[in-house]
């Protein structure tokens, strides 16, 4: 057992659970700094712009067949990207799954270097669909969608930088964990619980936390998403019709840190759920390419060596990717079958830059990942453990590329961040392309998504979020 694996000592600490209800209830809009604001502005249209892209997704298929086949009828919430409307619970489970489906949603980041860089949570897959449901179905501004919305992803980041790295490490997938209590606090707010309310709202949310890594790579990582954006809509709505539950389902001895992760870093979450907010320090990172966020220090490095230096594939040899010792236990493809597993594949990641120069939705498809070329030039990439990536911390995402030409020159680069991080932040005029790019994957109407654009870029003026879901109905 690695040093990073062992159990964590647990510490005898009291009331977490109760200050992030005390948190959720008291926090208003004017609490939110501008810049928290107009950061979750850009990861609520790139989460719009992934459910629509989810939508026509296999994924998306299948979980509109499953809602039709509940026989529901109409209900106050939209789910994005289809002429559907259903009960709060399952919009936000479909959304879920839509914007997770294509594994090109934000991604927190870690501040402690014994953490997991980028792979703690993604905090909008659960926040946003659970806060949007709740907030359409009872007709509530935009302000009071981003208000839940903020104090979802908060709670989320906040409780993944608390647990002990052994959560992540031997298996969990917290979006699925902790993007539950995300939810389950959205929906509190939302719905008007109390602090009692809430603290039994998270408490169930508790019980219901799921998701194995193991499942990477399949439809069933997005399902996570999904299934913790409805719990926490689920969570909240037998609260506040008075279903009971445990006090401190986060600090307990049986509770969800110690059952999750044998430990918790009280420091961490005790006086600081918005000191600062997540969003505005250490941020929260918005994906360039639809693969897991540990290929994007590399791909954004990749990408500048060859435009740099003018490689073109067939100049290549072999190409060496060395990085510390969590990534290749999250890129777990080595050689990939299908679009899913390229998700988190790093060779597959090298190799269609190196063959086709960019790396968006159209390329990862089952098609592309199968083609002989593609086959062909992973196999001559070498991802391993690098020392020098290992000693610089978990993090950083630190990525060494040496690329080894036919003509016996290598051509080197290293990065610690990729395009889209605090470090290489997108703006909103970036995140709205990258919406576009969701647009045309989903063939979504081009006049429909400009005002789904212009809608987000003055949300808090909303009288009706529903003005915007109108939006994004089929």
């Amino acid at each position: 057992m690695s040093e990073q694996t062992k159990a964590t000592p647990f510490p005898n600490v009291e009331n977490v659970t109760a200050e992030v209800a005390d948190f959720a209830v008291r926090t208003t809009y004017g609490d939110l700094p501008e810049g928290v604001i107009e950061a979750g502005r850009k990861s609520i249209l790139d989460g719009i712009g992934l459910a629509l892209a989810g939508s026509v997704a296999r994924t998306g298929e299948m979980v509109r067949t499953h809602l039709r086949s509940l026989r529901l009828g109409d209900g106050g919430a939209t789910v994005i990207g289809a002429a559907l409307r259903t009960v709060p619970r399952f919009a936000a489970f479909a959304n879920g799954v839509g914007i997770h489906a294509d594994d090109f949603d934000d991604t927190q980041l870690a501040v402690a270097k014994n953490r997991v860089y980028g792979l703690l949570t993604h905090p909008t897959a659960p926040a946003l669909p659970a806060a949007l449901a709740i907030a359409e179905s009872g007709h509530r501004s935009g302000a009071d969608f981003m208000l839940a919305y903020h104090l979802g992803v908060e709670v989320e980041t906040k409780i993944s930088e608390a647990i002990a790295p052994r959560h992540y490490q031997d298996g969990f997938h917290s979006t699925g964990t902790c993007g539950t209590f995300a939810a389950a606090t959205a929906a509190s707010k939302l719905l008007g619980l109390d602090r009692g309310q809430t603290r039994r709202a998270l408490s169930i949310a508790g019980s219901q936390s799921a998701g194995l890594r193991e499942n990477f790579g399949t439809m069933t990582k997005p399902f996570h998403a999904g299934r913790a954006a409805e719990s926490g809509v689920v969570a909240a709505e037998f609260a506040a019709m008075g279903w009971t539950a445990a006090d401190g389902i986060l600090e307990a001895p049986r509770g969800f840190f110690h059952a999750a992760g044998g430990g918790f870093d009280a420091e961490a979450i005790l006086g600081r759920l918005g000191r600062p907010w997540t969003f505005l320090s250490p941020g929260v990172s918005i994906k360039p390419h639809p693969s897991g966020s540990l290929t994007h220090p590399g791909m954004t490095e990749m990408l500048r060596l060859i435009r740099t230096n003018a490689i073109r594939a067939e100049m290549v040899e072999r190409v060496d990717v060395g990085t510390n010792h969590n990534m290749p236990n999250a890129l777990i493809h080595h050689r990939p079958r299908n679009e899913l597993q390229a998700k988190f594949s790093m060779e597959f990641c090298m190799a269609i830059l190196l063959l086709d120069g960019k790396a968006g939705l159209p390329e990862f498809t089952d098609e592309t990942v199968l083609r002989e070329d593609v086959q062909a030039m992973i196999g001559r990439v070498d991802f391993h453990v690098h020392p020098q990536a290992e000693a610089a911390g978990y993090d950083k995402m630190t990525t060494i590329i040496d690329i080894r030409l036919k003509d016996g020159r290598t051509i080197s680069g290293r990065a610690d961040f990729g395009k889209g991080s605090p470090a290489n932040p997108m703006d909103y005029e970036d995140v709205a392309g990258k919406f576009r790019g969701c647009c045309e994957a989903a063939k979504w109407p081009a006049a429909k998504a400009e005002a789904i654009i212009e809608a987000v870029r003055r949300l808090e003026r909303l009288a009706d979020v529903r003005e915007l879901t109108a939006l994004c109905a089929g």
